[in-house]
C-alpha cells in the first residue's frame, strides 16, 4: 500500500517535470527560434483541428434515423461562429451547447 508520504513525492517529481517542460522551449529557444518551430506553430493548430473533427465524427452513423443531421448541423455552428467571432473557447462551448440541443429536444 502507498502511503502519503510515497503520494506526496510522486506529486511533487511529476509537477516538477511538467514545469521543466513546460519552461524549458523558453530556455532553449531564448536567443532565436529556429524556422521549423515557427512553421510547425503555424501548421499543428489547423491539423489538431482536423484530426479532432475526424475523431468526432468517425462514430456518427448516416443510415440511423438523424443521418447524422447534428452532428454535420454542429460543424456548420461552429465553423460559421469562429469565422464570425474569431473565439475558440465560444465557438466550442456554444457548438456542444447547440449539439446537446439538437440531441435532446429535436432529434430525441
Amino acid at each position: 500500500m502507498i502511503d502519503a508520504k510515497h503520494s506526496l513525492i510522486l506529486i511533487a517529481v511529476m509537477a516538477g517535470v511538467t514545469i521543466l517542460l513546460r519552461f524549458l522551449p523558453y530556455f532553449v529557444f531564448s536567443k532565436h527560434t529556429p524556422k521549423a518551430v515557427l512553421f510547425l506553430g503555424s501548421v499543428l493548430p489547423y491539423s489538431l483541428v482536423a484530426m479532432l473533427l475526424v475523431y468526432c465524427l468517425k462514430d456518427t452513423d448516416f443510415t440511423s434515423q438523424s443521418h447524422g443531421i447534428p452532428e454535420i448541423a454542429a460543424v456548420a455552428f461552429v465553423a460559421l461562429l469562429h469565422k464570425w467571432k474569431h473565439n475558440t473557447l465560444l465557438s466550442v462551448l456554444c457548438g456542444t451547447i447547440f449539439y446537446m440541443i439538437m440531441l435532446q429536444f429535436v432529434f430525441a
